[in-house]
């Protein structure tokens, strides 16, 4: 009896451990399908290649941002303006930043259309020439007789016939080859080019891979008033999910906020993530990169976009030739989404 009494009990311990087991792991299953079915899966590129520059995306996904906001993210390299705008409108990607400028460029030029901006990450344009010392460029009128490299869609370069004009430069005596966001550099240590299009925080990685001292010529010295890179989504997305798109707007700025506040371990997070990063010089484009993010004239919350400034670097495009009369901020710019100052 004893030893019936002992079989019983083990199969109804069994039975009962079986049954916990069974509707522990079918909550558990259903609570991770609901987790995965209630992350919305997103695409992102980053503006140019994996530089430290991007790695507030990259921060925003390990810190947990994105998810706490409902997000699943997957993040590719961007090949700049001219690669990201394509990519969102045509639905490959639902975000990606932008130079405001170079939007504005090829929506003028009727290039684009379809996309438009959400937020600001740095309130002044970065775009420049870069050299390095011993290529004879130390001031803009240098560059004339100049091959010059970068991306065939890269702001620089569709700004580059504006910034010559107003630089006093002869557009018509550079030479242009085209080049891969993540070569560039590489192309500018082999000597086969002069200078590249890069922004003025690629200053520490063009140093890591020249191992000479580098040298910038930014457009901002002869044009001040231009923002710098904005978040864009399509048109699409934005009429049709306004609070999606909040959602994650303040789940990047949350990312780059931490991440110039911390860019050592924001470098560090990218470095596991792109094998290529060299930490060191990763940190120090987020150091630079930081007094172009936070906001002056157009309030006192990053990724703000002030309507007067915009109408301003409409009017210099103009001005120069660079852009049609009859462009408007609100054409580029969904006011209602940006965060307010």
């Amino acid at each position: 009896m004893n030893r019936f009494g002992r079989t019983v009990a083990a199969v109804a311990l069994a039975t009962a451990l079986a049954l916990v087991s069974g509707c522990g792991g079918s909550d558990s299953d259903t609570g991770a399908g609901a987790d995965a079915k209630a992350l919305e899966q997103v695409t992102y590129l980053t503006s140019f290649g994996n530089f430290g520059r991007d790695a507030y995306a990259w921060v925003a996904k390990d810190k947990g941002f994105f998810k706490e906001a409902g997000f699943d993210v997957e993040i590719k390299p961007g090949q700049g303006t001219g690669g990201v705008i394509p990519a969102v409108v045509s639905g490959r990607a639902q975000f990606g930043p932008i130079d405001l400028t170079g939007g504005l460029l090829q929506m003028g030029s009727g290039q684009a259309k379809d996309f438009v901006a959400v937020a600001a990450i740095q309130q002044r344009t970065m775009a420049a020439i870069a050299t390095t010392e011993g290529n004879g460029i130390a001031a803009p009128k240098d560059i004339e007789g100049k091959r010059l490299a970068d991306t065939p869609g890269s702001v620089v370069r569709n700004l580059f016939p504006t910034y010559a004009r107003l630089a006093g430069v002869d557009a018509g005596k550079v030479t242009w080859v085209n080049g891969d966001a993540q070569t560039l550099m590489g192309t500018l240590a082999s000597g086969s080019v002069d200078g590249i299009g890069q922004f003025v925080v690629g200053k520490p990685t063009i140093e890591a891979v020249t191992k000479k001292k580098a040298v910038l010529l930014p457009y901002s010295d002869v044009m001040p008033d231009l923002y710098g890179n904005v978040l864009i989504t399509s048109k699409k997305i934005a009429e049709q999910e306004p609070e999606m798109v909040k959602r994650f707007t303040t789940a990047l700025l949350k990312g780059l906020e931490y991440s110039l506040a911390n860019s050592k371990e924001a470098a560090e997070i990218l470095k596991r993530n792109v094998d290529a990063t060299n930490p060191a010089a990763a940190a120090a484009e987020l150091e630079l990169m930081a007094a172009y993010v936070r906001p002056g004239g157009s309030g006192t919350a990053i990724g703000t976009l002030d309507s007067g400034r915009v109408a301003k670097s409409i009017a210099i495009l103009q001005g120069a030739g660079a852009l049609p009369h009859g462009m408007t901020p609100e054409q580029i710019i969904d006011f209602d989404l940006v965060p307010k100052a």
